[in-house]
């Protein structure tokens, strides 16, 4: 799926209200994406899942840091996500659908916040830009 002109200045214009709120909307993705689709939690079994927890709080952070920096990098997001690549391809060895399923949950997060800037034109190009980095992510599993 290729991002177009108008699908990367969608998503950096999008990125711009997200971007101070990772923690926040992290955890939040990650508290929904635990309530929805509890299996997801087998590859958290040493932390605390409990809702506001320090440890979902700290990996929201670094989930949605790792996508602004795939953000910031939208033009090559194979080479900014790659050693991420490898340590869920070979290392953690996450179920790939489980992307997915978190680009579906982040996707609630924002509309939730931002519903007047998830516009079907943002929100196509959001989705968009989450399935590239999900494709990033599963490369390496072939």
């Amino acid at each position: 799926m290729v991002l177009t002109p108008g699908d990367k200045a969608n998503v950096k214009a999008l990125w711009s209200k997200v971007g101070s709120h990772l923690e926040e909307y992290g955890s939040e993705t990650l508290e929904r994406l635990f309530a929805v689709y509890p299996s997801t939690k087998t590859y958290f079994p040493h932390f605390d899942l409990h809702q506001g927890s320090a440890q979902v709080r700290g990996h929201g952070k670094k989930v949605l840091s790792a996508l602004g920096d795939a953000v910031a990098h939208i033009d090559d997001i194979a080479t900014a996500l790659s050693k991420l690549s490898d340590l869920h391809a070979q290392t953690l060895r996450v179920d790939p659908v489980n992307f997915k399923l978190l680009n579906h949950c982040f996707l609630v997060v924002v509309a939730i916040h931002h519903p007047g800037a998830l516009t079907p034109e943002v929100h196509v190009s959001l989705d968009k830009f989450l399935t590239a980095v999900a494709t990033v992510l599963t490369s390496k599993y072939r």
